[in-house]
């Protein structure tokens, strides 16, 4: 049977339900998808239990480092949370404004300002952590502790793996292309 160029087409009726469910399987999805479908899910649960306290989940992220280490300048914030130094500021800014944060110049370079938290930045984390936790916890029921600890460990391999072929790449000349650019422009 010879086919026609209009037989390859996808369909041109609305996705019936079968359809839609069809491609909201899992089953053929490669793990980079999975992952980032995941990702998604975690930031979304963590950004509803937040929101209950005034936090935003942009502003977590630095929470979280800062609560592990204070005094670090925006650039070294922007590179430990691998965002953008503007998104860095804009979250510092509001986090300085909501009185978590204060920056502060610290001697011998006077333009270099450090991020500390306030007493109240520091009260945060006992309020915070434990809705994080409880993220996780939702994420993660129906898996065995032990199939739990083997995922942690398996997600820990793969972060390892990509940022060797991250340093590969920039070995060669080679960097990860701003979000915006495209190679049709």
């Amino acid at each position: 049977m010879i086919m026609s160029a209009e037989d390859l087409m996808p369909p041109r009726h609305a996705a019936t339900e079968a359809e839609l469910d069809e491609l909201k399987s899992y089953e053929d999805e490669r793990v980079a998808h999975l992952v980032r479908l995941c990702a998604r899910g975690f930031n979304r649960s963590l950004a509803r239990r937040l929101a209950q306290h005034g936090i935003t989940f942009g502003q977590w992220v630095y929470l979280r480092i800062l609560w592990k280490r204070e005094g670090l300048t925006q650039r070294q914030l922007s590179e430990i949370a691998n965002l953008t130094e503007p998104t860095t500021h804009t979250a510092l800014t509001k986090l300085e404004r909501l009185g978590i944060i204060e920056r502060k110049t610290l001697a011998p370079n006077r333009r270099r300002q450090c991020a500390f938290l306030t007493q109240r930045g520091r009260e945060l984390q006992e309020e915070l952590e434990p809705l994080a936790i409880e993220s996780n916890d939702v994420a993660l029921v129906g898996i065995p502790p032990e199939r739990r600890e083997q995922l942690r460990e398996d997600l820990i391999t793969i972060l390892d793996n990509l940022a060797d072929d991250e340093a590969e790449a920039e070995a060669q000349g080679l960097k990860v292309p701003a979000t915006r650019s495209s190679m049709f422009e």
